[in-house]
């Protein structure tokens, strides 16, 4: 059954979707969309590598073919945003940086009561990577997250992440592992319960 709630999944994988190598974040959040189907929501995936997004920290165009701006609207027009992230370095990608710089705008759009845009809307993690440095992005990315004003909800992130040095690659796995099916499932489940919540009682 259906409770309107949007979902918007940001594919920060360096990889354009004409990329003959399959993404593991896509694949996981896929996943991720398909638990919040059964939640009742629904939402769609953006591969952000395949946009022209220009550097700045503002939400109107940067220059010339910045497609920040109309991404920018789907991030407004959504309830719980997904942000899908490899690890790189050990840390999150340069995309998913990038995401976060574009939206340090909403600092600067506060409404008179000192809401930012993001107020309301609940932030959800996505990480894959076959080095250690989970945990580590996922501090990173909700702290940025939080400051930007969006609600994390409990058990917020599911990730994978194989034995350091190693070769092998969440896309190529024959079967989701459970404890990683629970991890989403649970994620989606705490997700859309609290955007419920909070599109009926928005913060005052």
């Amino acid at each position: 059954m259906k409770n309107g709630l949007r979902v918007l999944a940001f594919n920060c994988s360096l990889k354009p979707s004409t990329d003959r190598e399959k993404s593991s974040t896509d694949r996981m959040l896929q996943e991720c969309l398909e638990h919040f189907s059964e939640n009742g929501a629904t939402g769609e995936i953006v591969r952000v590598a395949d946009y022209n997004i220009l550097p700045g920290v503002r939400s109107e165009s940067e220059g010339k073919g910045d497609a920040w701006p109309a991404l920018r609207k789907k991030v407004i027009e959504c309830d719980i945003l997904v942000l899908g992230t490899p690890i790189w370095l050990g840390q999150p990608s340069s995309l998913a940086k990038r995401v976060m710089e574009r939206m340090d705008a909403f600092l600067e759009e506060k409404d008179e009561r000192g809401r930012m845009p993001s107020y309301g809307k609940i932030a959800t993690l996505a990480v894959v990577g076959n080095e250690d440095g989970a945990h580590f992005v996922t501090a990173c990315v909700y702290q940025a997250l939080n400051d930007l004003g969006f609600t994390i909800p409990a058990n917020g992130m599911t990730y994978w992440v194989d034995k350091v040095m190693s070769n092998k690659q969440y896309r190529d796995l024959s079967h989701t592992p459970k404890v990683v099916d629970e991890a989403t499932r649970m994620m989606a489940k705490t997700a859309v319960h609290l955007a419920g919540l909070l599109k009926k009682h928005p913060y005052a």
